[in-house]
């Protein structure tokens, strides 16, 4: 039987499985973003590789179907498109088990709260409880940044078998985000082991100047990572070792209860 996809180099190759047109219509949607809210017909085109007959059709039929909405020069989504992303979140019960509990972190600590998956090399937040704004990004729930530099990423990243993480690590692009980023495998495979033996990550300011954070993991009945949990604040009025002394507990704290939740809704 041939695979849904077969891989030639870092080129994927479809097989009888895999619909071609349905993945197209996939990398239109992925080509509007922040910096390319509104595209015109050429420029979606352009950004996926499709010709602009291609890409004509997949925009007309998203439009068709309500996702995407165009005054005839210029294309954007539509609030519609967030139903995709909402079937994820509704559809994984742990989201809400940990709301009410990260509320009440957020109350304690007086410092943000996040949770977030794995998606290749990057995080994607699924839960945010905001305090103060911490980042000159601004974070909501789908945005990513990349796991190899950040606290949720770390610990993530700790849960994969030892292959797995080296393959990932391969294939990783290197940037100095501050003059704290550890870059080169050996440090960035230590820290990973570190998180993994003792449960929990800090990051000092290696993604952004003034940004610290520590995680730990949200795990299922059977034990494994299925997410993340953090607690970010800034180094001016949070220094690293209130975050192992007075933050990391309640943090501990509540990752646990979230773990135990989810083990008792499944039962």
């Amino acid at each position: 039987m041939t695979d849904n996809l077969k891989t030639v180099g870092d080129n994927p190759r479809p097989g009888d499985t895999y619909v071609q047109s349905f993945a197209r219509g996939l990398e239109v949607i992925r080509s509007f973003s922040a910096s390319a809210p509104e595209q015109t017909l050429s420029e979606v085109a352009a950004q996926t590789g499709l010709t602009r007959a291609g890409a004509r059709r997949i925009l007309l039929t998203l439009q068709t179907l309500g996702y995407v909405e165009s005054d005839e020069r210029l294309f954007r989504l539509t609030p519609k498109i967030l139903d995709l992303g909402f079937a994820y979140l509704t559809s994984m019960p742990i989201w809400d088990l940990a709301e009410p509990l990260m509320d009440g972190l957020v109350e304690k600590v007086h410092e943000s709260c996040s949770a977030a998956v794995l998606d290749d090399l990057e995080i994607v937040y699924v839960l945010r409880v905001h305090t103060h704004k911490i980042m000159s990004t601004n974070l909501a729930v789908g945005s990513r940044l990349p796991a190899f530099w950040t606290s949720l990423g770390r610990v993530l990243l700790a849960a994969l078998p030892e292959d797995e993480l080296r393959a990932r690590l391969a294939r990783l692009p290197r940037t100095q985000f501050t003059e704290r980023t550890a870059t080169d495998d050996a440090t960035l495979l230590a820290r990973i082991a570190e998180a993994r033996e003792q449960g929990w990550c800090l990051l000092n300011q290696e993604l952004e100047d003034g940004l610290t954070s520590v995680a730990a993991p949200l795990k299922d009945r059977a034990g494994h990572t299925i997410a993340a949990l953090n607690i970010s604040g800034h180094s001016n009025r949070t220094s690293v070792e209130m975050m192992k002394t007075e933050l990391l507990p309640q943090l501990l704290q509540t990752s646990q209860a979230i773990s135990r939740l989810l083990v008792t809704r499944r039962r």
